[in-house]
C-alpha cells in the first residue's frame, strides 16, 4: 500500500508538471530551467521534433549517461516519474492539443510555477525527482566538485540565458522569474507536508504535562531537569515534536490548566522516528488513563 501510494503521488505530481510546461510555459515561450526548457530551445532552432518528444530524448540520453558515469544509483521511482512527465508532455500535446490559456507572460508564468512547483514538490516529497537537471547536477558535482545547489543554479541560469537569447530579454527574464519562484514554491510544498512543530516546555509540573502529552496526545516526550538562571530554582524542560493540531490542544490545555509555564515552538520540515517516519507505536489506550495518572499525582 505504501509503494502504491507513492506512485500514485508520483504520478500525479507528473502530471501537474506536464500541464504547467504545456499550458502555460511553451505556448509563451518561457522555460523555468531544466529539460522542458532545453526542449522548447531546441523545438525552436530545430522544429522536426515536438517540444515533449525532445524531452524524452534528452531524459533517455542523460539517464544513459548517468549510469556510464555515475553509476545506477538514481533508482527506479526517479526513472519512473522522468518517463511519466515526459509522456504526459506527450499525450497532451498530441492528443489533448490544447489551446493557449492566456497570452499575458505575467499571470501564465504565476500559474505555471504554481503548479510545476507543486508537482515537483509531490516527486520530492516520494524520495523521487524527474531527472534532467538533477542528473546534470551530479555529473557536475562529481567531475568539477561544485556543490548541489551551485550545480543545479548554473545550469538553469544557462538556459535563461539560452532561452534570452533565442526569444527575446523579455521572456528571458520571465524564465529567471520562473526558475527564482519554482524553488520558493518547492520548498513551502516540501515543508508544508512535513511541517512539525518543535515544542520546549519549561514547567515545574513535569507529571501532568507529561501525562497530557503521552495519553491525551499520544507522542512522546524527552525531559530534561533544568534550573532557573534568575531564581535557582529547580525545573524540567520538556521536549516534544507534534503536528499543527496537535499543537493547538496542547496550547489550549497549557492555557487552563498550567498558565505560568513557559513555551517556545518553532517549525521543522523533516522528523525522522517513532511516530513520524516509522508506525506510531500507541501507548495503553484504556479509558480515563490520563485522568487516573491526574489522579495518581
Amino acid at each position: 500500500m505504501k509503494k502504491s501510494k507513492e506512485y500514485i503521488l508520483i504520478t500525479l505530481g507528473a502530471a501537474l508538471v506536464a500541464m504547467a510546461i504545456q499550458l502555460f510555459f511553451v505556448p509563451n515561450n518561457i522555460a523555468p530551467g531544466g529539460v522542458s526548457g532545453l526542449g522548447l530551445i531546441l523545438n525552436f532552432i530545430l522544429p522536426v521534433m515536438s517540444v515533449s518528444s525532445y524531452v524524452i530524448l534528452l531524459n533517455g540520453l542523460l539517464f544513459l549517461v548517468a549510469f556510464r558515469l555515475l553509476g545506477g544509483g538514481f533508482g527506479l521511482k526517479t526513472l519512473y516519474a522522468s518517463f511519466s512527465l515526459s509522456g504526459f508532455m506527450w499525450i497532451i500535446e498530441n492528443i489533448i492539443s490544447p489551446s493557449r490559456i492566456t497570452e499575458d507572460l505575467m499571470l501564465a508564468s504565476l500559474l505555471g510555477i504554481l503548479m510545476l512547483g507543486t508537482g515537483l514538490g509531490m516527486v520530492f516529497n516520494q524520495d523521487a525527482s524527474t531527472g534532467g537537471t538533477d542528473i546534470l547536477a551530479k555529473i557536475l558535482n562529481k567531475y568539477l566538485n561544485l556543490s548541489m545547489g551551485l550545480s543545479m543554479t548554473i545550469i538553469d541560469l544557462m538556459v535563461v540565458v539560452l532561452v534570452a537569447a533565442f526569444f527575446g530579454l523579455e521572456r528571458g527574464l520571465y524564465a529567471g522569474l520562473a526558475t527564482f519562484l519554482n524553488g520558493m514554491v518547492i520548498n513551502r510544498v516540501v515543508g508544508g507536508f512535513n511541517e512539525k512543530k518543535q515544542v520546549f516546555i519549561i514547567t515545574k509540573d513535569k507529571e501532568e504535562v507529561r501525562a497530557y502529552i503521552v495519553h491525551h496526545i499520544e507522542r512522546g516526550a524527552t525531559i530534561f531537569a533544568g534550573e532557573g538562571a534568575f531564581s535557582g530554582e529547580g525545573t524540567y524542560v520538556i521536549y516534544t515534536i507534534l503536528s499543527t493540531k496537535e499543537f493547538v490542544n496542547l496550547k489550549t490545555y497549557l492555557r487552563a490548566h498550567h498558565p505560568d509555564t513557559f513555551v517556545t515552538v518553532s517549525s521543522t520540515t523533516e522528523v525522522l522516528g517513532q511516530g513520524f517516519s516509522m508506525p506510531k507505536r500507541f501507548v495503553d489506550q484504556k479509558e480515563g488513563s490520563f485522568e487516573k495518572d491526574i489522579e495518581r499525582l
